[in-house]
């Protein structure tokens, strides 16, 4: 154990001097650009070692605040994603620092237009040399370098469905030594059967021989605990034994697959419990920030788009008989039914017809106006008076009549936790072509991906995309 700490502090060290060597670079080329590149005005009263002095309050400043934040934590399984999210942090953390300092020291003359360069350049050079890096570290694992080596405790279909999905991420530099099992026969004949002509981690022994195995073997650096439930009894001698071998220990649960991605670890009454659905927007401050960009947003969207919602009306009430919106119930927020408004691009018909009738490609009911609303979803702006009303919101998970609700509830797992949160006009499974007859386990594994991912930023991408790419859709029925 103290040998991979004092191997985590040299790394977490040879990080943070990185990361000053690469940020006194970027002063200096800061420096550069804004006194002596004649690109900017150069004149200024400070000397350079003020210049470098604040600069080197900024750098450590960010150091420190990096620890705090957890930014130099270990990264080999976590994406780049959280690395540029933290460097963003981490970076107005530290200007807001020194800008406080500047204004409590009352140093008025350092140049504003040097701090901004400075804050700009550090911020792209750090994102540029933190994936230059990362991805020096990706193809040398790729190549079987700098490889980590896990035992995995369990043989069974946990053990096994670890070890192929592990094969799927070459990048993170893993491998499996083999498996530990008390029942080696009985699995032996099961993964003869299931990997017949693929190759499979072998299995080395017994569960009693893992404290062996790990001091006859120092290149094992961590063990997955993957036996079912009925051995729970094992667990806490098995991980005394990991741990007096300085050996981290890892536990996949047998009902990992009940649980969601990112797994959040609650505290009720002083017991630890885990929460199976940690939803963001459960938050009140997150609440409040979404529906405010609702109302804003569709007010706005509903103002600059009235010219082309009138040419719509117009258009519908030329080309076919009937009303100009269609108003059809849908399951919305906490299962509580609403009618959502569109544009009328069908003839008319029955309400049983409408709410229990899926549309496919070339539905006879469309009309010819109709199938191009449809096709370029604009049938679907008069949506934006339902997130006015607090019906809907503008990126969420798609509602869908009662009718197939109840039935997609009994043949789709977790298909109800997309009640969870206001549906929306757009989506991330529908940004990503899950629209009209389409797979209905896909749309949910987005729904829920959003739903336990949920941030402002991750909406606005999400109105990008839809306006890039998503309006005009082949799945659009």
């Amino acid at each position: 154990m103290r040998m991979l700490r004092r191997n985590q502090r040299f790394l977490t060290q040879m990080y943070v001097l990185a990361d000053l060597v690469v940020m006194l670079g970027l002063f200096l080329a800061a420096y550069w650009i804004k006194f002596y590149s004649g690109l900017l005005v150069h004149y200024s009263t400070v000397p350079f070692k003020t210049y470098l002095l604040w600069s080197t309050v900024y750098a450590f400043a960010a150091v420190l605040i990096g620890f705090y934040t957890s930014f130099y934590t270990p990264k080999r399984r976590q994406k780049f994603s959280r690395d540029v999210l933290k460097i963003i942090q981490v970076q107005t953390f530290s200007l807001l620092l020194l800008l406080s300092l500047l204004f409590i020291t009352k140093e008025v003359h350092i140049s504003r237009q040097f701090i901004a360069l400075f804050f700009a350049m550090n911020l792209f050079g750090l994102i540029i040399y933190r994936f230059s890096v990362k991805r020096m570290l990706t193809m040398a694992r790729k190549r079987g370098l700098n490889k980590r080596y896990v035992l995995v405790l369990g043989a069974g279909s946990v053990g096994r469905s670890f070890h192929d999905k592990l094969q799927l991420y070459p990048d993170l530099g893993y491998d499996v030594y083999g498996f530990l099992d008390d029942f080696q026969s009985e699995h032996d004949a099961a993964i003869l059967h299931q990997y017949k002509g693929r190759q499979l981690a072998p299995i080395v022994g017994d569960l009693d021989e893992l404290e062996g195995m790990l001091a006859a073997n120092p290149t094992i650096d961590e063990v997955i605990i993957a036996l079912p439930l009925d051995a729970h009894s094992k667990y806490g001698d098995l991980i005394k034994t990991c741990e007096k071998a300085g050996v981290k220990t890892l536990i996949i649960p047998d009902y990992f697959d009940l649980l969601p991605a990112k797994p959040f670890f609650d505290n009720f009454a002083g017991v630890p419990l885990i929460n199976i659905r940690d939803v963001p927007l459960d938050e009140m401050g997150n609440r409040i920030a979404k529906r405010t960009f609702d109302i804003a947003f569709s007010l706005a969207a509903l103002i600059v788009l009235s010219p082309v919602m009138l040419l719509i009306a117009a258009g519908i009430k030329l080309t076919s008989p009937g009303p100009i919106l269609f108003r059809q119930e849908r399951v919305g927020l906490n299962r509580r039914s609403f009618h959502m408004l569109k544009f009328r691009s069908m003839r008319v018909s029955t309400e049983t017809d409408a709410s229990q009738t899926w549309t496919v490609q070339n539905d006879p009911r469309r009309t010819r106006f109709g199938t191009f609303l449809r096709s370029t979803s604009l049938d679907e702006l008069p949506q934006f008076i339902n997130v006015l009303r607090g019906e809907m919101s503008v990126v969420g998970p798609r509602p869908e009549r009662p009718f197939f609700v109840d039935q997609f509830r009994e043949e789709i797992p977790r298909y109800m936790v997309k009640h969870h949160i206001r549906p929306g006009i757009t989506g991330w499974a529908q940004t990503n072509g899950l629209r009209g007859d389409t797979s209905i386990d896909e749309r949910i594994r987005h729904d829920i991906f959003y739903i336990e991912n949920w941030s402002f930023f991750f909406d606005i991408r999400i109105i990008f995309k839809t306006v890039l790419k998503g309006l005009i859709n082949k799945n659009a029925y």
